[in-house]
């Protein structure tokens, strides 16, 4: 088995998240149609298959520790001239959003990792494309406002075709009684005696 590459993200919920994709779309980002609308919690990560057991039941302990909590996108905000990115800010929730990935990529689990820069949660909705794509982008969403409460959050795996798929979604709040964990399901049972 050879290495996969998984995401975690807070999923932009509907209407808002097919409105952004296609705004994105509509402004020449090629990666649009490839990458549902997120927040990112771990950006893109490689890991050997077999420690993906590890990781959904990591996951899924971090997910059972957090509670629902309110989200708000509000405006535009721009990391160029650093990237070239312009997205979607969060105005409201992003304390609980960099409280949730510092959890996923904590330095004891199997998603630790370092990042390039410092945390910053957003939606992305332009990227690496033309500068004058990018200020229209910028002016066209400035006025954007969505609010919702964030019940949980998902697992990505990038395709061959860059396509990111949903893998499994964790909602917040503890682990219902008598659901395993994913381990537990990989491992071979011991013989009845």
């Amino acid at each position: 088995m050879g290495p996969v590459t998984l995401g975690v993200s807070i999923a932009v919920p509907e209407p808002y998240g097919s409105f952004l994709q296609g705004k994105r779309a509509g402004f020449g980002d090629p990666a649009a149609h490839g990458i549902p609308t997120h927040i990112t919690l771990l950006p893109p990560t490689e890991v050997g298959a077999e420690d993906l057991p590890a990781v959904e039941d990591h996951l899924a302990e971090v997910a059972a520790s957090f509670r629902p909590f309110p989200l708000r996108l509000e405006g535009t905000g721009t990391f160029r001239p650093l990237s070239p990115v312009v997205y979607v800010k969060v105005a409201e929730g992003e304390a609980g959003c960099a409280a949730l990935q510092a959890r996923v990529r904590a330095a004891s689990g199997p998603c630790a990792r370092e990042l390039a820069f410092p945390y910053h949660p957003h939606v992305t909705v332009a990227h690496g494309i033309a500068e004058e794509a990018m200020d229209r982008a910028q002016a066209d969403l400035k006025d954007f406002c969505a609010t919702w409460t964030i019940g949980g959050f998902a697992l990505y795996q990038q395709g061959a075709d860059a396509v990111w798929r949903l893998e499994r979604e964790y909602p917040f709040g503890p682990r219902p009684a008598g659901v395993p964990r994913q381990a537990d399901l990989s491992r071979p049972s011991a013989p009845a005696s």
